[in-house]
Protein backbone atom coordinates (compact mmCIF):
# COMPACT_ATOMS: atom_id res chain seq x y z
CA UNK A 1 0.00 0.00 0.00
CA UNK A 2 1.53 3.56 -0.94
CA UNK A 3 1.04 5.54 1.90
CA UNK A 4 -0.20 9.33 0.86
CA UNK A 5 0.77 12.57 2.25
CA UNK A 6 -2.59 12.68 3.27
CA UNK A 7 -3.32 9.52 5.28
CA UNK A 8 0.85 10.26 6.62
CA UNK A 9 -0.67 13.81 7.87
CA UNK A 10 -3.63 11.65 9.34
CA UNK A 11 -1.39 8.86 11.06
CA UNK A 12 0.25 11.96 12.77
CA UNK A 13 -2.39 13.31 14.03
CA UNK A 14 -3.57 10.33 15.89
CA UNK A 15 -0.52 9.82 17.25
CA UNK A 16 -0.35 12.98 18.93
CA UNK A 17 -3.61 13.02 19.98
CA UNK A 18 -2.61 10.17 21.71
CA UNK A 19 0.51 11.23 23.35
CA UNK A 20 -1.58 13.58 23.94
CA UNK A 21 -4.58 11.64 25.81
CA UNK A 22 -1.68 9.46 27.56
CA UNK A 23 0.43 12.32 28.78
CA UNK A 24 -3.15 14.32 30.01
CA UNK A 25 -3.89 10.99 32.35
CA UNK A 26 -0.43 10.62 34.18
CA UNK A 27 1.64 12.93 36.51
CA UNK A 28 4.02 15.68 34.86
CA UNK A 29 7.11 13.55 36.10
CA UNK A 30 6.01 10.89 33.69
CA UNK A 31 7.72 10.91 30.36
CA UNK A 32 5.73 10.65 27.10
CA UNK A 33 7.81 10.61 23.51
CA UNK A 34 6.38 10.00 20.62
CA UNK A 35 7.89 8.05 17.60
CA UNK A 36 10.83 7.14 20.25
CA UNK A 37 13.36 4.84 17.77
CA UNK A 38 13.97 1.66 19.87
CA UNK A 39 17.24 0.72 18.48
CA UNK A 40 18.00 3.01 21.40
CA UNK A 41 16.37 0.60 23.76
CA UNK A 42 18.09 -2.45 23.14
CA UNK A 43 21.10 -4.14 23.39
CA UNK A 44 21.12 -5.41 19.77
CA UNK A 45 21.12 -1.82 18.51
CA UNK A 46 18.56 -2.77 15.60
CA UNK A 47 14.45 -1.70 15.63
CA UNK A 48 11.74 1.19 14.96
CA UNK A 49 10.20 3.48 16.49
CA UNK A 50 7.31 3.12 19.30
CA UNK A 51 3.98 5.60 18.50
CA UNK A 52 4.36 6.63 21.69
CA UNK A 53 7.11 5.33 24.38
CA UNK A 54 6.17 5.94 28.19
CA UNK A 55 7.92 5.66 31.08
CA UNK A 56 5.42 6.32 34.10
CA UNK A 57 6.87 7.72 37.30
CA UNK A 58 5.01 5.53 39.37
CA UNK A 59 2.69 2.39 39.77
CA UNK A 60 -0.04 4.93 39.60
CA UNK A 61 0.93 6.43 36.01
CA UNK A 62 1.88 2.98 35.16
CA UNK A 63 -1.87 1.59 36.31
CA UNK A 64 -3.19 4.47 34.42
CA UNK A 65 -1.41 4.11 31.24
CA UNK A 66 -3.10 0.44 30.98
CA UNK A 67 -6.13 1.78 31.54
CA UNK A 68 -6.05 4.17 28.47
CA UNK A 69 -4.55 1.59 26.18
CA UNK A 70 -7.62 -0.85 27.74
CA UNK A 71 -10.12 1.14 26.73
CA UNK A 72 -8.82 2.29 23.72
CA UNK A 73 -7.99 -1.31 22.04
CA UNK A 74 -4.66 0.48 22.15
CA UNK A 75 -1.88 -2.66 21.41
CA UNK A 76 0.93 -2.00 24.35
CA UNK A 77 4.47 -3.55 25.43
CA UNK A 78 6.22 -3.30 28.63
CA UNK A 79 9.77 -3.01 27.47
CA UNK A 80 12.91 -3.91 30.40
CA UNK A 81 16.41 -2.99 28.90
CA UNK A 82 16.26 -4.69 25.80
CA UNK A 83 18.41 -7.55 26.52
CA UNK A 84 16.35 -10.12 24.83
CA UNK A 85 14.65 -8.55 22.50
CA UNK A 86 14.78 -8.03 18.45
CA UNK A 87 12.45 -5.13 17.31
CA UNK A 88 11.57 -4.95 13.31
CA UNK A 89 12.47 -2.49 11.29
CA UNK A 90 9.08 -1.02 11.03
CA UNK A 91 8.82 -0.28 14.66
CA UNK A 92 5.93 -0.79 17.37
CA UNK A 93 2.41 0.21 16.25
CA UNK A 94 1.08 1.31 19.67
CA UNK A 95 2.52 2.51 23.19
CA UNK A 96 5.43 1.03 24.70
CA UNK A 97 5.63 1.15 28.30
CA UNK A 98 9.43 1.24 30.24
CA UNK A 99 9.67 0.99 33.68
CA UNK A 100 13.04 3.07 33.62
CA UNK A 101 12.26 5.54 36.42
CA UNK A 102 13.71 5.28 40.14
CA UNK A 103 10.61 4.09 41.38
CA UNK A 104 11.04 0.71 39.34
CA UNK A 105 14.66 -0.02 40.30
CA UNK A 106 14.30 -0.34 44.55
CA UNK A 107 16.51 -2.55 45.82
CA UNK A 108 15.91 -2.96 49.59
CA UNK A 109 17.12 -5.74 52.01
CA UNK A 110 15.39 -7.22 54.96
CA UNK A 111 17.90 -10.05 56.50
CA UNK A 112 18.14 -12.43 53.60
CA UNK A 113 15.51 -11.53 51.52
CA UNK A 114 15.85 -8.82 48.93
CA UNK A 115 12.94 -6.96 47.31
CA UNK A 116 13.92 -5.61 43.94
CA UNK A 117 11.49 -3.74 41.53
CA UNK A 118 11.16 -4.39 37.96
CA UNK A 119 13.36 -2.02 36.87
CA UNK A 120 16.21 -2.76 38.80
CA UNK A 121 19.67 -4.28 36.74
CA UNK A 122 20.06 -7.71 37.25
CA UNK A 123 23.86 -6.34 37.76
CA UNK A 124 23.02 -4.28 40.41
CA UNK A 125 21.08 -6.73 42.24
CA UNK A 126 24.19 -9.18 42.43
CA UNK A 127 26.16 -6.28 43.56
CA UNK A 128 24.07 -5.18 46.07
CA UNK A 129 23.98 -8.76 47.52
CA UNK A 130 27.66 -9.55 47.31
CA UNK A 131 27.83 -5.66 49.40
CA UNK A 132 25.68 -7.07 52.15
CA UNK A 133 27.46 -10.86 52.14
CA UNK A 134 24.33 -12.34 50.48
CA UNK A 135 24.44 -15.47 47.82
CA UNK A 136 22.02 -16.45 46.17
CA UNK A 137 21.78 -14.01 42.81
CA UNK A 138 25.41 -14.37 42.01
CA UNK A 139 24.66 -15.80 38.29
CA UNK A 140 22.42 -12.72 38.22
CA UNK A 141 25.62 -10.46 37.62
CA UNK A 142 26.14 -10.59 33.89
CA UNK A 143 22.85 -10.78 32.19
CA UNK A 144 22.11 -7.30 30.91
CA UNK A 145 18.79 -7.18 32.14
CA UNK A 146 16.31 -6.12 34.40
CA UNK A 147 14.37 -7.68 37.08
CA UNK A 148 11.21 -7.60 35.34
CA UNK A 149 12.58 -8.90 32.18
CA UNK A 150 14.51 -11.82 34.14
CA UNK A 151 10.86 -12.95 35.57
CA UNK A 152 9.07 -12.58 32.21
CA UNK A 153 11.65 -14.76 30.34
CA UNK A 154 13.04 -16.80 33.53
CA UNK A 155 16.39 -16.00 32.71
CA UNK A 156 19.36 -18.11 33.55
CA UNK A 157 23.23 -17.97 33.40
CA UNK A 158 25.98 -20.39 34.97
CA UNK A 159 23.42 -23.05 35.99
CA UNK A 160 21.07 -20.88 37.86
CA UNK A 161 17.50 -19.96 36.54
CA UNK A 162 15.39 -16.44 38.17
CA UNK A 163 12.62 -18.47 39.76
CA UNK A 164 14.68 -20.51 41.81
CA UNK A 165 15.72 -17.60 43.55
CA UNK A 166 12.23 -15.81 43.99
CA UNK A 167 10.18 -16.10 46.85
CA UNK A 168 7.22 -13.89 45.55
CA UNK A 169 6.18 -11.79 43.10
CA UNK A 170 4.77 -8.43 43.26
CA UNK A 171 2.16 -8.19 40.13
CA UNK A 172 0.06 -5.81 38.25
CA UNK A 173 -2.58 -7.20 35.88
CA UNK A 174 -3.82 -5.42 33.03
CA UNK A 175 -6.69 -3.73 34.72
CA UNK A 176 -4.02 -1.73 37.18
CA UNK A 177 -5.11 -4.19 40.39
CA UNK A 178 -1.71 -5.02 42.36
CA UNK A 179 -1.37 -8.61 44.13
CA UNK A 180 1.51 -11.29 45.04
CA UNK A 181 2.00 -14.17 44.12
CA UNK A 182 4.49 -17.32 44.84
CA UNK A 183 6.62 -18.88 42.07
CA UNK A 184 4.11 -22.20 42.94
CA UNK A 185 1.12 -19.52 41.63
CA UNK A 186 2.92 -18.91 38.24
CA UNK A 187 3.07 -20.64 35.52
CA UNK A 188 6.85 -21.47 34.91
CA UNK A 189 8.60 -23.04 32.51
CA UNK A 190 12.09 -22.91 31.00
CA UNK A 191 12.81 -19.54 29.67
CA UNK A 192 8.99 -18.24 30.24
CA UNK A 193 6.83 -17.30 33.06
CA UNK A 194 3.47 -17.87 31.03
CA UNK A 195 1.75 -15.55 33.88
CA UNK A 196 3.66 -12.91 32.97
CA UNK A 197 1.60 -12.58 29.60
CA UNK A 198 -1.06 -11.12 31.13
CA UNK A 199 0.45 -9.44 34.18
CA UNK A 200 3.30 -7.16 34.71
CA UNK A 201 5.48 -7.65 37.18
CA UNK A 202 7.08 -4.78 39.39
CA UNK A 203 8.96 -6.74 41.87
CA UNK A 204 10.02 -9.65 43.56
CA UNK A 205 11.39 -10.93 46.87
CA UNK A 206 14.90 -12.58 46.06
CA UNK A 207 15.58 -15.62 48.89
CA UNK A 208 19.33 -15.39 49.84
CA UNK A 209 21.70 -17.05 52.39
CA UNK A 210 24.37 -15.72 54.14
CA UNK A 211 27.77 -16.16 53.12
CA UNK A 212 31.38 -14.66 53.52
CA UNK A 213 31.99 -11.78 51.13
CA UNK A 214 35.08 -13.07 49.47
CA UNK A 215 33.18 -16.54 48.87
CA UNK A 216 30.87 -14.19 47.26
CA UNK A 217 33.28 -12.37 45.22
CA UNK A 218 34.95 -15.42 43.83
CA UNK A 219 32.06 -16.84 42.95
CA UNK A 220 30.91 -13.98 40.63
CA UNK A 221 34.85 -13.54 39.75
CA UNK A 222 34.80 -17.34 38.73
CA UNK A 223 31.22 -16.91 36.83
CA UNK A 224 32.34 -13.29 34.73
CA UNK A 225 35.79 -14.58 33.59
CA UNK A 226 33.82 -17.85 32.45
CA UNK A 227 31.83 -15.13 30.89
CA UNK A 228 33.83 -12.85 28.99
CA UNK A 229 35.74 -15.98 27.46
CA UNK A 230 32.87 -17.31 26.00
CA UNK A 231 30.58 -14.48 24.84
CA UNK A 232 30.57 -11.45 22.39
CA UNK A 233 31.25 -8.01 23.86
CA UNK A 234 29.43 -6.83 20.19
CA UNK A 235 26.06 -5.60 20.64
CA UNK A 236 23.65 -8.96 20.70
CA UNK A 237 20.36 -9.42 22.36
CA UNK A 238 21.57 -12.91 23.97
CA UNK A 239 20.54 -16.40 23.49
CA UNK A 240 18.98 -16.66 19.78
CA UNK A 241 17.48 -19.71 20.71
CA UNK A 242 16.39 -22.01 23.64
CA UNK A 243 18.62 -25.64 23.80
CA UNK A 244 16.98 -28.15 22.74
CA UNK A 245 17.00 -31.48 24.75
CA UNK A 246 20.18 -33.36 23.25
CA UNK A 247 22.78 -30.82 22.56
CA UNK A 248 23.25 -27.08 23.64
CA UNK A 249 22.26 -24.30 20.50
CA UNK A 250 25.47 -22.99 20.48
CA UNK A 251 27.14 -26.14 19.83
CA UNK A 252 25.03 -27.68 17.17
CA UNK A 253 25.64 -23.82 15.33
CA UNK A 254 29.29 -24.33 15.69
CA UNK A 255 28.89 -28.16 14.63
CA UNK A 256 26.69 -26.72 11.40
CA UNK A 257 29.84 -24.25 10.82
CA UNK A 258 27.60 -21.56 11.02
CA UNK A 259 29.87 -19.10 12.80
CA UNK A 260 30.62 -16.44 11.16
CA UNK A 261 27.76 -16.13 9.17
CA UNK A 262 26.34 -13.50 7.45
CA UNK A 263 23.63 -11.57 6.42
CA UNK A 264 24.21 -7.72 6.05
CA UNK A 265 25.76 -6.07 9.24
CA UNK A 266 24.26 -9.51 11.29
CA UNK A 267 26.79 -12.05 12.02
CA UNK A 268 26.70 -15.07 13.63
CA UNK A 269 29.27 -14.50 16.70
CA UNK A 270 32.36 -16.41 16.56
CA UNK A 271 32.76 -16.60 20.07
CA UNK A 272 29.26 -18.29 21.24
CA UNK A 273 27.51 -20.07 18.39
CA UNK A 274 24.04 -19.13 19.76
CA UNK A 275 24.28 -15.44 19.55
CA UNK A 276 24.02 -13.13 16.57
CA UNK A 277 25.90 -9.92 16.90
CA UNK A 278 24.91 -6.80 15.06
CA UNK A 279 28.69 -5.31 13.43
CA UNK A 280 27.31 -1.66 13.37
CA UNK A 281 24.97 -1.83 10.01
CA UNK A 282 22.70 -4.40 11.03
CA UNK A 283 18.72 -4.31 10.27
CA UNK A 284 16.62 -6.05 12.52
CA UNK A 285 15.76 -7.80 8.78
CA UNK A 286 19.28 -9.08 8.51
CA UNK A 287 19.11 -10.67 11.65
CA UNK A 288 15.75 -12.24 10.91
CA UNK A 289 17.03 -13.91 7.72
CA UNK A 290 20.15 -15.15 9.73
CA UNK A 291 17.97 -16.82 12.35
CA UNK A 292 15.74 -18.51 9.32
CA UNK A 293 19.07 -19.95 7.96
CA UNK A 294 20.17 -20.93 11.10
CA UNK A 295 17.02 -23.09 11.46
CA UNK A 296 17.03 -24.38 8.28
CA UNK A 297 19.86 -25.57 8.09
CA UNK A 298 19.48 -27.39 11.76
CA UNK A 299 16.59 -28.70 10.59
CA UNK A 300 17.59 -30.23 7.37
CA UNK A 301 21.32 -31.19 8.55
CA UNK A 302 20.67 -32.63 12.18
CA UNK A 303 16.33 -33.00 12.83
CA UNK A 304 16.61 -30.42 14.97
CA UNK A 305 13.67 -27.58 15.17
CA UNK A 306 15.36 -24.50 16.97
CA UNK A 307 12.16 -22.52 19.11
CA UNK A 308 14.08 -18.88 19.14
CA UNK A 309 14.49 -17.64 23.22
CA UNK A 310 14.79 -14.43 22.04
CA UNK A 311 11.41 -12.11 22.00
CA UNK A 312 10.22 -10.39 18.41
CA UNK A 313 7.72 -7.89 18.00
CA UNK A 314 6.60 -4.54 15.56
CA UNK A 315 6.06 -4.53 11.96
CA UNK A 316 8.13 -5.10 9.05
Amino acid sequence: MTLTTDTLENSMRIEKNIADEVAGRVSHATIVFRDELLAKHTTLRVGGPADIYVEPTNVEDLASVLKFCGENDIEFFILGRGSNLLVRDGGFRGVVICLAQPHFSKIQISGEKMFCSAGAKLKNVSVEAKRNGLSGVEFLEGIPGSVGGALRMNAGAMGGATFDAVELVQVMDFDGNISEMSPKQMSVDYRICATLKNHIALGAVFKCKTLPRAEIELRMKVFSEKRWKSQPATPSAGCIFKNPEKIPAGKLVDELGLKGARVGGAVVSAEHGNFIVNDGNATARDVLELISIMKAKARAERGIELHKEVEIIGAD
